[in-house]
Order: structure tokens, then C-alpha cells, then sequence
């Protein structure tokens, strides 16, 4: 079993990090957390399968969510270095996570959930755990169950955000199939975008064709729009589902 922290401050640690402009700057915990309300999840690896199709894409999707239920940052760690972490933010497009390397384990190893993952060529990484912390004290942690393999089951976004709010409401999915130099691709964007609503954009190209939207939705004109799940339609579909 993994101690619980809970009621503790976060342990001291130094993080070499890198600037945009590709200058080295250390981060200490204070940096990271004082005066300030962060969520922290930390995983096994940069660019490994849950990490990157679960973990960080719901964190990022909900973070506006978390920012209204009173989160400064969120923030996700990796023993991992600043490169890595760097290029798995872009690869990610994940710009409302903060990408954290403990390259050398220091701060995972103090939270007592640096663990060894040899039999796989890792090395010594982080198990999956997450954390609410409130000025540099540990409120809550979510840690998962100490079992065989990467467990994913109690450290991820939405658990999180019903600790935080049981009320909060999560945003619908939204997808905008689109084409280059649409004018109705742009301006179904841009209603999306007055009605605060977040949404991925799929641009037609050699493996997205029209052929995929007559698949998808019976038609061939661009843009698709898909809420929640729903197909929507074009631009004036989506502004009179805007209007209701």
C-alpha cells in the first residue's frame, strides 16, 4: 500500500524545466503551489497509451470546469525530462495542463510513489496518482489501487472535479469536421466559439476524405459538426441548434 499524504505539505523538490525560448529554469514547490489551488496527477510515462488517450486529453478538455470550480492550475508530472515533456505537451495539444518533469524521480520518490518498472524497460517512474493541493497542503489524493499493471481507475479528471463539485457539469464533445478555406467551416467555428463552446477540428486530407463524411453523415459538404455524440450539420444547422 502507498501512504496517503493527506493533510501534509507537498515535499520540497527542484524542477528543471525549460522556457519557450529554450532557457533551463528551476522551479522549487513553492513555485508550483504557493498561494495557489492545483490539481497534480502524476502517471508512468510520456506518450504511453493511457497517458495519452485518457489521462491528459480529459484534464485538459475539463479544465475550463475546473478553473470555475476554483482551480488556479493543473498540473501533471512525469519522471520524465524537460524535452520529453515538452514535446508530449505539443504532440498532446494539451496548452491548459502544466507538463512537469521530475526527470530524476526526486519529487515522485518523496511523494513515496516512485516505483520500479524494470520488467518493462522503464526503469523507475511514477505510479498514477492524483492530488488536490491548497497553498502547498495535500487536501485529497486519489491513488490508484497497488495491483499488477497501470491501473486507471480513481486519479482521473472526473473524479477529481466530483470531489471538487458533485454538481459540476461537464461540457458535451463537440467535432468539426472541416475543409481548408471553407468560409462555412469558419463560420461554424466562430459560432462555436461565441457560445463558449470547446471543440477538436478534423480538417479533410489524405486519410479524412469526403468519402468519411458521406460515411459518417450521408453528405459530402463540409462543415460535420458533432455534439455530444449527435450529428448536428452545417453551419446553418448548427446555428439553429445554437438558437434553442
Amino acid at each position: 500500500m502507498f501512504n496517503n499524504l493527506e493533510g501534509q505539505k507537498v515535499p520540497e523538490a527542484t524542477f528543471k524545466t525549460r522556457t519557450p525560448e529554450g532557457e533551463w529554469r528551476a522551479l522549487n514547490t513553492k513555485d508550483i503551489f504557493g498561494g495557489k489551488t492545483v490539481v497534480l496527477f502524476s502517471l508512468p510515462g510520456a506518450f504511453t497509451p493511457t497517458c495519452s488517450s485518457s489521462h491528459v486529453p480529459r484534464y485538459n478538455t475539463l479544465a475550463p470546469v475546473f478553473r470555475a470550480n476554483g482551480v488556479d492550475d493543473i498540473v501533471c508530472v512525469s519522471v520524465n525530462d524537460a524535452f520529453v515533456m515538452a514535446a508530449w505537451q505539443k504532440d498532446q495539444n494539451a496548452p491548459d495542463v502544466t507538463f512537469l518533469p521530475d526527470g530524476n524521480g526526486d519529487f515522485t520518490e518523496a511523494m513515496g510513489l516512485l516505483v520500479d518498472k524494470s520488467e518493462i524497460g522503464f526503469g523507475k517512474r511514477s505510479w498514477r496518482y492524483s492530488m488536490l493541493v491548497r497553498d502547498g497542503v495535500i487536501e485529497k489524493m486519489f491513488i490508484e489501487p497497488d495491483k499488477p499493471g497501470d491501473p486507471f481507475e480513481v486519479s482521473d479528471a472526473d473524479t477529481m472535479l466530483k470531489y471538487l463539485n458533485v454538481e459540476a457539469k461537464t461540457p458535451e464533445s463537440v467535432t468539426v469536421i472541416s475543409r481548408a478555406g471553407c468560409p462555412h467551416c469558419t463560420r461554424a467555428k466562430a459560432l462555436l466559439n461565441k457560445h463558449g463552446l470547446a471543440f477538436e477540428e478534423i480538417e479533410l486530407n489524405d486519410r479524412v476524405t469526403v468519402h468519411s463524411i458521406e460515411a459518417l453523415t450521408g453528405r459530402s459538404t463540409t462543415p460535420q459538426v458533432f455534439i455530444g455524440g449527435k450529428h448536428i450539420g452545417g453551419a446553418d444547422d448548427l446555428a439553429a441548434y445554437l438558437s434553442q
